[in-house]
């Protein structure tokens, strides 16, 4: 029986156990240094005609008070990168705020909001629809007026394909052309990259590492840290099914659960199911105490043989993306975490 992402998510936290609140003393999470950092990722504010990409108002302001406790240390995401690149730690429970596509909702409802709360985030635009003046979307001025405002930039393509279904010229011509765009409207070209959809290959990742961006990011949930991949980060993703305060708390008191040798190594998969596996940094403990969930399938059959790590799912993972996720318990009555999204051809 197929179940529903919700189910696997509330179904994962009955089994894991029951989350810490975070709500830690400032001077405790500033003495705490950590080598990780939280991702978190929004679309649309206030628009519920599209709850798959929308947070409500209500739910935001949850998230900005939650994020305001004195328990968690917001910074730019870029300052995240460059600390954990150099060697250097972050404050524990330290956070970072993406959102993606430059919809008008951002500037009417997220910025006001943000900027009360001193909370600085970086907006990946798709440059297409912003040269197109599509109605829910914002204008070049208004991206300047961000841009001038604090707010960090970075690039989400041109017209916001799937880019492991077109081809490398194409992908190229996507990431030439919004290059281009940002250098005459905002004066710089960005460093930062979201793939759209979170989907990449191989070659997708070749192709953005080679036009000159320094760092991208999915949309498989995980916390980023200092051993990962700097071209396929990990970013919580919210909206109005996935934004309660509860799932926030999962996200921003996790800690990363490092793995490498990470086979299928390609996003997208040429066999299905996949042979799944991974192998544990010698630092995650308790091996024993692994659980790994399936979006379509809810908890998966896990074998571990000293580090390696292989999990089976029982049968053909959906078209066109599924995600599977690995927790462990860690200490403070905290969880481990890492996503991996899957693609079917």
């Amino acid at each position: 029986m197929r179940l529903s992402l919700r189910s696997i998510i509330f179904a994962a936290i009955a089994i894991i156990g029951t989350m810490g609140t975070g709500a830690v003393p400032q001077a405790y999470a500033q003495e705490n240094m950590r080598d990780s950092a939280t991702v978190l990722m929004y679309h649309r504010f206030g628009e519920s005609r599209y709850p798959s990409t929308n947070i409500s108002l209500e739910q935001f302001d949850a998230h900005i008070a939650h994020l305001s406790s004195g328990a968690y240390n917001v910074m730019p995401l870029a300052e995240i990168i460059e600390t954990l690149r150099s060697g250097n730690l972050l404050p524990d429970r330290t956070v970072a705020i993406t959102i993606d596509d430059a919809y008008k909702s951002v500037l009417e409802h997220a910025w006001p909001r943000l900027k009360a709360a001193n909370f600085p985030f970086t907006l990946f635009v798709a440059t297409s629809p912003i040269d197109r003046n599509l109605p829910s979307y914002m204008s070049w001025d208004d991206l300047r007026m961000l841009q001038q405002g604090g707010v960090a930039i970075g690039s989400q393509t041109h017209t916001h394909p799937h880019l492991h279904r077109k081809t490398p010229e194409q992908v190229i011509e996507e990431l030439q052309t919004s290059n281009q765009r940002f250098i005459e409207e905002l004066g710089f070209r960005p460093e930062l990259f979201a793939y759209p959809y979170g989907e990449y290959s191989s070659f997708v990742v070749d192709i953005v590492k080679d036009s000159g961006f320094t760092t991208a990011f999915g949309q498989n949930s995980g916390i980023m840290h200092a051993d990962s991949d700097f071209f396929e980060l990990p970013r919580f993703a919210f909206n109005e099914d996935y934004g309660t305060v509860d799932r926030l708390k999962l996200a921003v008191d996790g800690l990363p659960l490092k793995v490498s040798d990470i086979t299928p190594d390609d996003m997208v998969i040429t066999e299905n199911p996949p042979i799944y596996g991974f192998t544990l940094h010698p630092d995650m403990e308790p091996t024993s105490q692994l659980r790994c969930f399936a979006s379509s399938y809810g908890k998966l059959d896990v074998t571990i043989l000293g580090r390696r790590v292989e999990i089976r799912v029982p049968d053909k993972l959906p078209s066109p993306r599924s995600r599977i996720n690995c927790t462990m318990p860690a200490t403070e009555n905290r969880w481990r975490w890492f996503g991996r999204q899957f693609l079917t051809k």
